[in-house]
């Protein structure tokens, strides 16, 4: 049977190829090539034709760097975010069956970012200086250390939590042990036979996990227990809330030290970290005024009535609106007892509890008694330490 007509072509050999093809079609692929949306033997074909044809070729690269205006560089690096939504997105579609406490998501949020920027860091950051800084005798103080000495600070004073868990002290002191911050930080500085080394990264994060696991899975009334840090005690949730405060604000140290940037909290758990500083301010004043570093009480009232008040009031991230008791911490506050108004900004608040600035370069918007605007003022600035 005869083959059918062209059959005998298709399989012969040596028939001629294709014809390459021409000046114009390559021309009208370009675009297509800019957008690396040609076939594999259609990108071969206009690839080859650039190297002999002057105008394609320029044409091509203006070609290709209007695409690049299409599509913009960006950073290589993580979104300090992108943990808190993936679990956000999670757990939306299948709650937890052990949660987090809400008090203890801050601290949980907040190391997890600081591990975050630790990762990749090699020996040069982590002997990088860093000098920390607090308000102490009315005056402000540094120290300074390393990058790897932060990390063993925050390790030692996350051990007062550690030991109020009955979980293990990173000093191997106990419940017996040395309660106050810097005290067991020079400790633990001090008894380190070398520097402290990037070594330190490992016990300091099992140690997060295990009293976020720790609180978890202990139910309500574990918020209740007190964990002292020498000159006060704190109820459990409000220590949690401590340590994220600290480990945010020595973050910041860290990645100032290294040249990188970092963002604050978000603004749910920093407004939680500024309630937490506004609610222990009269009894940073009481103190202050034991201490004569404040001024006497003008006006003693019994506890839970109404006495005098000044009215906090922060702004941007994480802001509200907090009353402050100025003669008694028992006294309650009231509109018609204000006697002086102090507007912030959030992050300037916190900068001012962490010690990062005087109480003179603080507050922005000022009205009323000086004198009561200074005494919290500097109340706040006294919250800091080591």
């Amino acid at each position: 049977m005869p083959a059918p007509r062209g059959a005998a072509d298709d399989l012969d050999p040596s028939a001629a190829p294709p014809p390459p093809p021409t000046h114009a079609v390559l021309k009208s692929l370009l675009g297509a090539w800019a957008l690396a949306a040609c076939s594999t033997e259609e990108t071969q074909a206009v690839e080859s034709h650039l190297t002999e044809c002057a105008p394609c070729a320029e044409e091509a690269l203006r070609l290709r760097d209007a695409v690049a205006l299409l599509h913009p560089e960006e950073s290589l690096d993580l979104d300090p975010l992108l943990r808190s939504r993936v679990l956000e997105g999670c757990l939306g579609r299948r709650p937890a069956r052990i949660p987090v406490p809400t008090w203890a998501a801050p601290y949980d949020a907040e190391t997890a970012r600081l591990d975050a920027l630790l990762r990749d860091f090699g020996d040069s950051e982590w002997h990088a200086p860093v000098r920390l800084k607090w308000f102490e005798e009315e005056r402000r103080q540094s120290r300074k250390t390393t990058v790897a000495g932060v990390i063993g600070h925050l390790l030692t004073v996350d051990g007062l939590v550690a030991t109020a868990l009955g979980l293990d002290d990173p000093l191997g002191a106990g419940p017996s042990g040395p309660k106050d911050p810097t005290d067991r930080t020079e400790q633990y500085w001090e008894s380190a036979a070398h520097p402290v080394t990037r070594q330190v990264r490992e016990p300091w994060r099992e140690q997060g996990h295990t009293l976020v696991r720790t609180v978890s899975f202990a139910g309500r009334g574990v918020a209740e227990l007190t964990v002292g840090y020498g000159r006060f005690d704190l109820p459990l949730a409000d220590a949690f809330l401590e340590r994220a405060f600290e480990c945010w604000v020595h973050a910041g140290d860290i990645a100032e030290a290294v040249d990188y940037p970092y963002e604050p909290p978000s603004g749910a758990h920093l407004h939680t970290m500024i309630d937490l500083a506004a609610r222990l301010l009269p009894g940073a004043l009481a103190e202050r005024r034991r201490a004569g570093l404040a001024a006497p009480a003008r006006h003693l009232v019994a506890a839970g009535a109404p006495g005098r008040t000044l009215r906090l009031e922060v702004e941007g991230l994480g802001g509200g609106i907090w009353d402050i008791a100025l003669d008694s911490p028992a006294a309650a506050t009231s509109p018609d007892t204000t006697v002086a108004r102090v507007a912030l900004d959030g992050n300037e608040f916190c900068q001012l509890a962490a010690g990062h600035i005087a109480p003179e370069e603080a507050a922005f918007g000022q009205h009323g008694d000086r004198e009561a605007i200074r005494d919290v003022l500097f109340a706040a600035a006294s919250l800091s330490r080591l």
